[in-house]
């Protein structure tokens, strides 16, 4: 029973002792929106912001962050479901979500100002959306400081 019970704990908990440490999250998997969102900017991974997020996004993309970013209702409503299917799971206001990641506390603790100071010089970043320039790999979900 007890060798059981250890077993069991030790299976549960690998995945989570595994993932400590790593600035990782599940890249974006889908063609379609790695097209369509990936013509203007990085593809931005949906565990990134809660459904409440996605949705209001692909409601507004008539706007989005001063850009028409209109498509069609087939091709919106396959990218908001597979956004939507793979989102965070945070709280947020419903009435209000968040509709850029830069705006989440997580993301301001990892991003300080100093940090990004030095970063936005040494980089030549010009935006904080434009993730690769500090994680080389952060189109496949991967975040670790270069």
């Amino acid at each position: 029973m007890r060798f059981t019970a250890l077993v069991l704990s030790a299976t549960l908990l690998a995945p989570l002792t595994a993932m400590a440490g790593e600035d990782s999250v599940p890249p974006v998997t889908d063609p379609l929106v790695k097209k369509e969102c990936g013509e203007c900017h990085m593809a931005f991974q949906p565990a990134f912001l809660p459904a409440a997020s996605w949705r209001k996004m692909m409601a507004t993309l008539g706007d989005h962050f001063g850009e028409d970013a209109s498509l069609d209702a087939v091709t919106r409503d396959k990218i908001e479901s597979y956004l939507v299917a793979n989102a965070g799971r945070g709280r947020v206001d419903r009435a209000n979500p968040p509709l850029r990641i830069t705006e989440l506390n997580w993301f301001r603790h990892e991003h300080r100002e100093g940090e990004v100071r030095r970063m936005r010089a040494k980089r030549n970043v010009k935006t904080l959306a434009d993730c690769a320039a500090c994680h080389r790999d952060a189109d496949r979900g991967y975040f670790e400081d270069d």
